[in-house]
């Protein structure tokens, strides 16, 4: 008996505080997930720098056998620069010293990954003045641009998954939920030819150096907004067509931006996707609300009708003074 009433009490408790224990669990599940993703990367990536380590220490030490005119803090010295300038986006190599990083398509390039907040980093600005810049034209451009992708998804996810879901919901009498399913399973396959396959085929053939497998990462990389910046098209010495290159490129990312929010405002958009959501939320006590609602429409009510005996007084205030006669008075005269 006991064991039955402590049973329905601990249900009864967690029932009532559904929604709490759901989120401590979406907060364990991705710290978990935060740890599980550093756990493989760890386990992957430092076995590589450890060989690359190795291999940068052997060719510094033969490189100063051959050269013993030169010493270790010169070429410290020389590389630290070299790398500094790297890190600027320019090179010394010779291979790499055509292309500029500021010319306009460049510029226009590096304006967009700032606004869509992809930020590759393989160019930053030099002077104080050009970082100063960058921090305004990001405070105001970065809120326009959300704006702005906004209003378009707004738009065309009407004309895209809307109206063709309702449209074989009432012409056909298909179930609303099974035809949405379908229809953003459908729409995910066509975003993914469209702004992932068939672009990183094309990467593959215009970038030398890139397969398919960078190119597709690249893709990824960019349209997510991650932009890790080690895979930037049209850096490659004597690429053809650069400026027209480039500017392709600011066309094709926010295209692919804005049809990635597309497809994930289909998605978000699900019946089975908001309940799911709906598990981790807050959720609003009705009686609260409802108290909330009156104290508002009452406090609203006497502001109105305190604003209406004031508007009237006001009035009389300003209306010219008239002598007005007693009915006694217009009696008595009546009589006369």
């Amino acid at each position: 008996m006991l064991q039955s009433l402590a049973g329905s009490s601990c249900v009864r408790l967690v029932e009532q505080h559904r929604s709490a224990w759901c989120f401590a669990l979406l907060v364990l599940g991705y710290l978990l997930y935060l740890v599980f993703g550093a756990v493989v990367f760890s386990s992957v990536e430092l076995p590589y720098e450890d060989l690359l380590r190795q291999e940068l220490g052997k060719l510094k030490q033969r490189f100063l056998e051959e050269h013993a005119c030169l010493s270790e803090e010169q070429l410290e010295q020389f590389l630290m620069r070299v790398l500094e300038a790297s890190n600027y986006g320019v090179s010394v190599l010779s291979n790499a010293s055509g292309n500029w990083n500021w010319d306009f398509t460049s510029s226009l390039f590096f304006a967009s990954t700032v606004l869509s907040t992809t930020g590759y980093g393989h160019t930053v600005p030099l002077s104080d003045g050009g970082k100063a810049f960058c921090i305004i034209y990001s405070v105001i451009g970065i809120p326009f641009t959300l704006l702005f992708l906004t209003a378009v998804v707004q738009r065309i996810i009407v004309y895209v998954t809307r109206r063709p879901v309702l449209y074989f919901h009432i012409r056909w009498g298909f179930s609303k939920q099974v035809v949405a399913i379908i229809h953003a399973m459908v729409l995910g396959f066509v975003t993914v030819s469209c702004f992932f396959l068939i672009p990183a085929a094309i990467f593959s053939v215009l970038e030398d150096d890139w397969n398919f497998l960078e190119s597709f990462y690249f893709c990824f990389i960019s349209l997510s907004t991650i932009g890790l910046g080690d895979y930037v098209p049209g850096e490659g010495y004597n690429q053809k067509f650069r400026e027209l290159y480039k500017i392709g490129i600011t066309c094709y990312l926010l295209m692919g931006l804005i049809a990635m929010l597309v497809v994930l405002e289909t998605f978000c958009e699900l019946h089975e996707l908001k309940k799911f959501r709906k598990l981790f939320y807050v959720k609003k006590d009705k009686e609260e609300d409802q108290v909330h609602i009156m104290e508002h429409d009452q406090l609203s009510f006497s502001s109105i009708s305190d604003q209406a005996a004031s508007m009237k007084d006001d009035q009389k205030a300003n209306e010219p003074f008239v002598n007005s006669q007693s009915p006694t008075s217009n009696d008595s005269s009546l009589n006369n």
